[in-house]
């Protein structure tokens, strides 16, 4: 079985795959999340862009034995998978895309402003991270949501250094990876949720059908907390990729 390393969302960290880690142990996997630097208490990397936080990504691949990996990405940490595979493709046996895009915003720059400007302004305004998840965290909910989901979102955003959401907020905007899709070569499966805003389904299963090969599951009513949001239907999508796919 090849190792399952999970990357977490911008107001994320390690413990969003809560849901998800005793399930893959319990099937045998050696199934691990990651803090990207600067979540979970883990130090954050200088200049924080692109290619020192793949860097940091791949010194934790390196740390699981140097055996080539599953990577499933929710939201920012499945621009990090595609980040990943572009720049270390050997490294990665599959790629699962969750809830997320193969670019920020589309290249468009009104878009990136207006994003950054809601995301950063209430930090500038002096309100507190658990602030800004309540107002944020509800409405990327689905209408069948898990009713703990919420709750373990908001509160893993709220334990957020507001320094580190800074500047995986920018780091987000500077994504690009639309032109990379067509050469991916490894087993890929694309999950999205019928009532996901942030990432919309019609724009992933166009990104899916880019891919060669690629799978796309739709799980309805789930919103774009997405392993959180419906954690059974996810893990059940999850596992059977894995076994169709005999990794």
């Amino acid at each position: 079985m090849s190792p399952l390393l999970f990357l977490h969302g911008v107001g994320g960290s390690r413990a969003a795959w809560d849901r998800q880690l005793p399930f893959f142990q319990r099937l045998g996997y050696r199934a691990e999340a990651w803090d990207q630097p600067g979540y979970g208490g883990t130090p954050l990397v200088e200049p924080y862009d692109l290619a020192q936080v793949s860097a940091a990504l791949l010194r934790r691949m390196d740390a699981l034995g140097g055996e080539p990996v599953v990577l499933i990405g929710h939201s920012m940490g499945g621009l990090l998978a595609q980040e990943a595979y572009a720049r270390f493709p050997r490294r990665i046996k599959a790629l699962v895309l969750t809830f997320t895009s193969p670019s920020f915003g589309g290249g468009n720059q009104d878009f990136v402003d207006k994003f950054v400007a809601a995301r950063i302004g209430p930090l500038d305004e002096g309100r507190s991270m658990a602030q800004i998840a309540a107002r944020l965290m509800p409405g990327m909910r689905g209408t069948a949501s898990d009713p703990g989901g919420l709750e373990l979102a908001q509160g893993i955003m709220s334990a957020l250094p507001p320094a580190t959401y800074r500047k995986a907020v920018h780091l987000l905007t500077t994504f690009d990876r639309r032109e990379q899709l067509p050469r991916i070569a490894v087993p890929t499966l694309l999950i999205a949720g019928s009532d996901d805003r942030v990432a919309p389904a019609n724009v992933m299963e166009r990104m899916a059908q880019k891919v060669p090969g690629a799978e796309f599951i739709l799980l309805q009513g789930c919103g774009h907390l997405g392993p959180m949001d419906q954690p059974e239907p996810f893990n059940e999508a999850l596992r059977g990729f894995l076994e169709r796919r005999q990794l």
